[in-house]
This record gives structure tokens, C-alpha cells and sequence, in this order.
């Protein structure tokens, strides 16, 4: 088994999620089977009770596991069936140690950070890389491992320690460590700065792992000299510096680091055990990336939702759209409208806000209402609704945005003026939605273990 294990240095939300499923992508263009696992330093058992505001939208997997949206990318960009277990996080770890502790397995011992906590997260690693993610059921070759949140961070500290025991008990032939870092470009110089990179290293190599690869993130690609500095103040090669600049869809990213030779530094580092041959799942991967730069069609879609001020909190319905406007061969062009702003209480409030939102959704091709909960903004979302089938616009409800539809119609159609869901108006007089008995006794607290 080889190990692949990312890190992220000066921000988070550097983009590991993406650089991890490329590398991921082009080890699997080679043949070789490829698992994934994400580390969250966080608490919390697993991402189930978060606001979409917090780490972007939940992504549930088919063992009904609600976990980090990255794990969704994984499974789209690795074509691999993940479980709850490929996330791990600070929560599950100390559960699993305490639930140990209480059944005398330590046999009295005095549990601590070391070694007790980062032997646990060695072991739940080892075990979960070897678990087939793949239609064929064969065992993986390699595990790529993205460890959430930022080198230096308190939270990811006993992982960092974890990872520098594991690089000796697995062998270094085994095991290699790329870290994604920012490479700046202030716009009153307009010159590539290097110190965040250089310290972010520092930093890593103070608490023990040494990167092999550096994977700078940057607005324009490296410059030579850049590359250089970054060698020289990092202890790596220059061809070990690897520049991931923006590019127009992440579907490049593979691509990019695939030509600055990416593979060819880990079959050898690793000694993997693949053929340097054209290799037909690439050919593929690019030609659709190509393809996304040549679209002249172009297609408007009103996504008229609750949580409009981070994109990623709809990423699933996000990448749902993207991809089937590429098989169309359109453009495609999201137009984010928080429903609250289509209220009248807006109107009175924040006129501009208002007609701006409506101004959106009246140029848009068509209507998407995402699911949520709660009470606020459903009016707005319901308006929308509205608007689209008076228009004849293309609609499609997700969840409560078919609930509402549905709503909508029995309202404004049927004439029921009070119809309404049993979750908002448990009183209406016509509840065209009622909720399951399962979702009636958690309200109750009868069941919490049902959530």
C-alpha cells in the first residue's frame, strides 16, 4: 500500500480537495487502484449537523453517511463508492479511544495523546485504505489522505504528529507528503511572494514531515525564477515545485499536473508499478475539459435558495447542472437569489435588493429551488415557484423545493389559501405535505438516535 498525504499551508480552502482527487485521477489514468480518505480536525462526529455556512453543503454517501462535500469529489473525479468511514475526524477518533478506555482495553493505563490518540488514527488509516472502493472489489493500491484545515492549527496537531510516526512505520518507500501552499501576487507589485510558502514548510518540517512535493496555488502560472526561490528556501528540487494555477474548470486540473510530471516523480518515488504509455482514460478527461472552453450556447439558471452566500453550500446541485449543460454542449451561468429578497417585506426594506433579485430571476432560463429547512424564506422560494409556472419556465424542485411546488400549486390552482406543510403550519386546514412518523418523534425527542 502507498500513501499519499496531502496538507495545506497559509489558508484554508487552499483547494486540497481538488489537487488530492487529481492526483488521485492520474494515478488511476495509470491502471492502479485508488482509495481516498479526508481528515477533519473537527470535533464533531461526522458533518451531519453543520450549517451549510460552515464547511459548504453535506454530502451523504450511499451507506447513508453524512460527511465533507470533499468526499463528493472524490467519488466524481476517482469514479469509486466511498463509506462514512473514508471520514475521519477529531470526534470519531477520541470516541473511539474513550469507548476503549471504558472497556479496560488500555488495562489501566494512562491514556493520552501520544501514543494512544495517534496510534488510533494510524490504525483506522491502514484499515480503511485497504477496504475495495471499486466496482471490482480489489483492494486499493494507493490512498490518497487530505488532511483538513491549515499546517499549525491546534486542531490537526496530534494528525501531523500521527502522520510523522506513520511515515516510519510504513516505510518512506511508502509514503510521500504533498503540501499545497498560496503563492500571492499583490496587485500594487504584481510579483509572485514566496515567504507564505516559505514558512508554511518551515513550519511542517518543524513538526516532523518534510514535503515531497510543493504545490503552489497561484492566480498566473510560476515564473522560473519563483520556482527557484521556493526550491532553495524549501529543500526540494525545482521539479519538485509544481504550479496550480487558476484555470477556467477544475476538470484541467489533473491535465496541469500531469504535464509537469507529476506521475513520473511518484513511480519513482513510490516505485509504483505502472507503464509509461498514453493512457486513454486521460485522452478522455481532456477532451471534456477542452470541450467546456468552446461553448457558445449559452444557458441561465435561477437558483433560488436560503443559502446563496457561499456557493458551495449547493455543490452537489451545482455540479449536477454543470454537468448536464456540458453534455448539451451550453455555457452554463448559476444565478444565485436568496428567496428571502422575492418578499414583499425586501420591497419595504431594501427596494434595490428586491428588484435586483427579481431582475435575476426574470432573465433566467430556468428555475432550480434546492432543498432546506425551516420556515424563512419559503414564501420567497413559493414566489419564484409561481413566477415559473404563470412563464412556462423549465422548473425543478429539489426536496422542499418540490414540497413547495406542490404547495404552490394547491394555493394559487386549487385555491386552498392555507395549504401548507405540516412542518411549517401543523394547524392548516389543508396539509398537502405531512411529515414522516420518523421526522414527528425526533421533533418530539423520542429517538434521538433516529437523526
Amino acid at each position: 500500500m502507498k500513501y499519499i498525504l496531502v496538507t495545506g499551508g497559509v489558508i484554508s480552502g487552499i483547494g486540497k480537495g481538488i489537487i488530492a482527487s487529481s492526483v488521485g485521477t492520474i494515478l488511476k489514468s495509470c491502471g492502479l487502484h485508488v482509495t481516498a480518505i479526508k481528515i477533519d480536525p473537527y470535533i464533531n462526529i461526522d458533518a451531519g449537523t453543520f450549517s451549510p455556512y460552515e464547511h459548504g453543503e453535506v454530502f451523504v454517501l450511499d451507506d447513508g453517511g453524512e460527511v465533507d462535500l470533499d468526499l463528493g469529489n472524490y467519488e466524481r473525479f476517482l469514479d469509486i463508492r466511498l463509506i462514512k468511514d473514508n471520514n475521519l475526524t477529531t470526534g470519531k477518533i477520541y470516541q473511539s479511544v474513550i469507548n476503549k478506555e471504558r472497556k479496560g482495553d488500555y488495562l489501566g493505563k494512562t491514556v493520552q495523546v501520544v501514543p494512544h490518540i495517534t496510534d488510533a488514527i494510524q490504525e483506522w488509516v491502514m484499515k480503511q485504505a485497504r477496504i475495495p472502493v471499486d466496482d471490482d472489489g480489489v483492494e486499493p493500491q494507493v490512498c490518497v489522505i487530505e488532511l483538513g484545515g491549515t499546517v499549525g492549527d491546534i486542531e490537526s496537531m496530534p494528525f501531523i504528529e500521527a502522520f510523522r510516526q506513520f511515515q516510519f512505520k510504513v516505510k518512506r518507500e511508502n509514503f510521500c507528503n504533498i503540501h499545497v501552499s498560496l503563492v500571492p501576487q499583490p496587485s500594487t507589485t504584481g510579483e509572485q511572494k514566496t515567504k507564505p510558502t516559505q514558512n508554511s514548510v518551515r513550519e511542517l518540517r518543524g513538526l516532523g514531515l518534510s514535503p515531497d512535493l510543493i504545490m503552489c496555488r497561484c492566480a498566473m502560472p510560476l515564473e522560473t525564477s519563483v520556482k527557484e526561490k521556493i526550491s532553495m528556501f524549501c529543500h526540494v528540487e525545482p521539479t519538485q515545485v509544481i504550479c496550480v494555477h487558476d484555470v477556467s474548470s477544475i476538470y484541467k486540473v489533473p491535465l496541469l499536473l500531469e504535464d509537469q510530471g507529476v506521475v513520473n516523480y511518484f513511480c519513482k518515488r513510490l516505485n509504483l508499478p505502472v507503464e509509461m504509455r498514453p493512457r486513454k482514460m486521460l485522452t478522455k478527461w481532456k477532451e471534456m475539459a477542452d470541450r467546456s472552453d468552446r461553448l457558445l450556447e449559452h444557458v441561465s439558471i435561477a437558483l433560488v435558495g436560503k443559502y446563496t452566500k457561499l456557493a458551495d453550500s449547493y455543490t452537489s446541485v451545482i455540479k449536477a447542472l454543470e454537468h448536464s449543460a456540458l453534455a448539451i454542449n451550453h455555457k452554463l451561468e448559476v444565478k444565485y437569489i436568496d428567496s428571502a429578497d422575492l418578499e414583499t417585506t425586501t420591497l419595504q426594506d431594501e427596494p434595490v435588493k428586491y428588484h435586483e433579485a427579481w431582475q435575476k430571476l426574470c432573465s433566467s432560463h430556468g428555475v432550480l429551488v434546492p432543498g432546506g429547512f425551516g420556515v424563512r424564506g419559503t414564501e420567497g422560494k413559493m414566489l419564484a415557484i409561481s413566477w415559473a409556472r404563470k412563464q412556462n419556465k423549465p422548473f425543478l424542485g429539489v426536496c422542499l423545493g418540490m414540497q413547495l411546488a406542490v404547495c404552490e400549486f394547491a394555493r394559487n390552482v386549487l385555491k386552498w389559501e392555507d395549504a401548507n406543510s405540516t412542518e411549517f403550519n401543523p394547524e392548516s386546514k389543508h396539509p398537502v405535505e405531512d411529515c414522516m412518523e420518523m421526522w414527528n418523534m425526533l421533533k418530539r425527542g423520542t429517538d434521538t438516535d433516529l437523526r
